[in-house]
């Protein structure tokens, strides 16, 4: 823009944001509390602010104005005047220039300076004091966007949940280091969306890629004065933006050119976001946007003293969720990605938080009656993380129908059983069957259990058995940080070894734990790397290391090609027998009035467990019968599914141990179909008549299945 605009038109309050037209731009910007609001352009570089105009409409404390001369790709900022009074929650400050709540898209990055704090930095009880120091030369710019782009034919995928298989990936650090993306590619939505990656994915077999954070985040201060960033991107600042760094080519059209092809691969993506907190932090934070423009309607502050912002998230601030406009905020936000960027679903970060109507969580709060009633959103797939860090914050299981929770529970009782802790036999049990203790009551399916070994925070899967402790001196913050509860265990070496049995056995552990998580009923949720011996180097909180230490490497060795392959053949097998997926939770019993059981515990004897040896602490090993033929649902047609009878033998004592095979069906014996005590988990895979022992080894499983006798 050369020339200043004169022709500032009244506008309308809705849409928020800045909107194309396709003549003009309508911007609108919700302050309740503002005197006055100026909307600031600039120049194509962003470093010179050419104008203000102010915004003489208010309509439902909705500032706004339509220039008819405005054009996509101008960068723009407000500029909200109102009191400086912290202690009643105002920190109006005309001198910061913010970001619209409702921009699509950022130009430039933050550079710390302390002109970005609306006050003081450094005098006692500093943020009372009033800072007019201009930010504008150091702050992103917002810039209106073209949105039009050819979808084409592109459809939702909708993959049903029962067969929905998640891999949770970090959009740079999948790509950064992949010797197929061209290096201009790496660490971006194109490098995603480039064939050897849309093949690798196929190859494996998931159905589902899960985005860490890729709304617009920022990077600490503390973190860039360290040379370090903030990589994983829990630092929100711009709920419609993608983040730039992820944009090689700065277009939005990227993001959605990476989303058509990966749902013509027949696979969904989903998005972590982050509507619990934004990156302004707490009363001694910068004001970049949602603090300057309207502090106390967008933030939750104290009661007794609103200077102080309440904090159920660790990071100094909360989402006011009970103002109507931060909830249109979130809900538009979200709508947003599904109907103009066709995302399939979203895993909220620390959703309790979303829901507190005032201290305490809210299960049936404001925020999950919108989602449920909305015809968008309550057709999409919903995963909560469900916990927070404010009292009461731990609600694994008691989200609403339509919602899926990452299962920490089952996390914490997988690691804890192969690691060999005793007093778990039952525990195990119900999160192999997808947790009915937890879900069920509801009305929910096993599909409601997200489960997970290992995710993004907390060790990977080849650090978990490799590590005894965490080892995040990398984070300079004095291996302080990241939890000491990582249920891990090192067999005999803390780290690398070049000792054959020490690997040897940390190799057949994480073949226990992948085929245990496949082999589970519910959602089974993949990090990626896991299936190839991915190490962070007992890192166990890596957020700020966007390097070596958290980027994937493609060069495995002999050991992580073997295990990759075998994690493709356990995601092959469980997506080819509805036995692994059920839509519905055991029973117990045939319902049918037969005397078969859809399910039969086992005891290594042969014999059906009683409720004292489910009760027994010594306990590390039984078998399990899944009953195929006594599945009592039905395909998407209505056709009654019918599949295979499997028996799955486990131990996790680090002694052999030997399981009398039960004769279920006269005539018939048992295939071994893999075997985890061997390297590639796949041998021997003989056939053992009814009735005979099967040598189980040490912490090993086998999956065996059921077929007419041979001979």
């Amino acid at each position: 823009m050369a020339d200043r605009i004169t022709n500032v038109w009244i506008g309308e309050p809705y849409p928020l944001g800045a909107t194309w037209d396709g003549e003009g731009v309508n911007f609108a910007l919700f302050a309740e509390h503002a005197e006055r609001v100026e909307l600031c352009l600039f120049d194509a570089s962003g470093r010179h602010e050419l104008q203000r105009i102010r915004m003489a409409e208010q309509t439902n404390q909705v500032w706004h104005c339509y220039l008819p001369e405005a054009r996509p790709g101008l960068l723009y900022g407000y500029r909200v005047h109102g009191p400086y009074r912290p202690e009643q929650g105002l920190r109006f400050n005309p001198h910061k220039l913010l970001i619209d709540p409702y921009t699509k898209a950022l130009s430039g990055e933050l550079r710390w300076t302390d002109a970005h704090f609306g006050y003081r930095v450094g005098h006692k009880k500093a943020d009372l004091f009033f800072d007019s120091r201009d930010n504008a030369a150091c702050m992103p710019k917002c810039r209106v966007v073209d949105p039009a782009f050819t979808w084409g034919d592109d459809r939702p995928p909708r993959i049903p949940w029962d067969d929905t298989i998640i891999y949770e990936l970090h959009v740079r650090g999948f790509t950064m280091n992949h010797p197929e993306v061209p290096p201009s590619l790496r660490g971006t939505f194109a490098g995603l969306a480039t064939a050897p990656v849309i093949e690798q994915l196929q190859r494996l077999g998931v159905t589902a890629v899960e985005l860490m954070p890729v709304h617009a985040f920022i990077d600490d201060r503390y973190l860039v004065e360290k040379g370090l960033r903030n990589y994983w991107g829990y630092n929100s600042i711009a709920y419609f933006a993608a983040e730039q760094r992820y944009l090689s080519t700065g277009n939005i059209g990227e993001f959605k050119t990476m989303v058509k092809t990966l749902h013509s691969a027949g696979i969904e993506v989903l998005l972590d976001v982050v509507y619990n907190h934004t990156a302004e932090g707490n009363e001694l934070g910068p004001t970049l946007s949602l603090r300057g423009i309207d502090n106390s309607a967008y933030y939750r502050l104290m009661p007794d003293d609103p200077r102080y912002y309440m904090d159920f998230t660790g990071c100094g601030n909360t989402l006011n969720m009970q103002h109507p406009r931060v909830l249109q905020l979130i809900t538009d936000s979200l709508r947003y990605w599904v109907e103009e960027m066709h995302v399939d679903g979203f895993r909220f970060d620390l959703a309790p938080a979303l829901a507190r109507e005032l201290y305490e969580v809210d299960r049936l709060g404001a925020f999950f009656d919108t989602i449920q009633q909305d015809p968008v959103l309550s057709r999409v797939k919903l995963i909560a993380e469900p916990w927070d860090l404010g009292e009461g914050g731990y609600q694994v299981g008691n989200f609403p129908p339509g919602w899926a929770e990452w299962n920490d529970r089952y996390r914490d009782t997988m690691r804890a059983f192969w690691k060999g802790d005793g007093g778990l036999i039952g525990e195990f049990a119900c999160r192999l069957t997808g947790s009915s203790d937890l879900y069920q009551r509801s009305g929910r399916r096993p599909h409601a259990s997200i489960n997970y070994i290992c995710s993004h925070d907390g060790f990977c899967l080849q650090d978990l058995v490799s590590y005894n402790a965490k080892h995040n001196e990398a984070n300079q913050e004095d291996n302080r940080d990241g939890t000491d509860n990582n249920l891990s265990y090192n067999y005999g070496v803390e780290g690398p070894t070049d000792d054959p049995e020490i690997n040897a056995v940390r190799q057949q552990q994480k073949r226990n734990f992948l085929a245990t998580l496949f082999l589970s009923q519910g959602v089974p949720m993949l990090l990626a790397g896991d299936e190839m011996g991915r190490t962070q180097h007992g890192n166990n909180n890596a957020y700020c290391q966007d390097n070596e230490l958290s980027w994937l490497s493609w060069e495995p060795t002999a050991d992580d090609q073997r295990l990759l392959e075998f994690v493709r053949r356990l995601i092959a097998l469980r997506r080819q027998h509805a036995v692994f997926s059920r839509r519905n939770f055991f029973h117990g019993r045939d319902i049918r009035g037969g005397a078969a059981k859809d399910i039969f515990w086992m005891t290594p004897d042969g014999e059906e467990m009683t409720d004292e040896e489910w009760n027994t602490a010594f306990a590390r090993c039984l078998g399990v019968y899944f009953a195929g033929d006594a599945l009592d649902e039905c395909d998407r047609r209505g056709r009654p599914l019918v599949d295979e009878n499997f028996l799955l033998l486990v131990n996790a004592y680090h002694e052999p141990i030997s399981f009398v095979l039960r004769r279920f069906h006269a005539e018939h014996g048992w295939h071994v179909l893999f075997d985890t005590s061997h390297a590639d988990g796949l041998e021997p895979r003989g056939f053992f008549a009814g009735g005979t022992t099967y040598p189980l080894a040490g912490r090993s499983l086998a999956l065996l299945v059921e077929r007419r006798e041979e001979g």
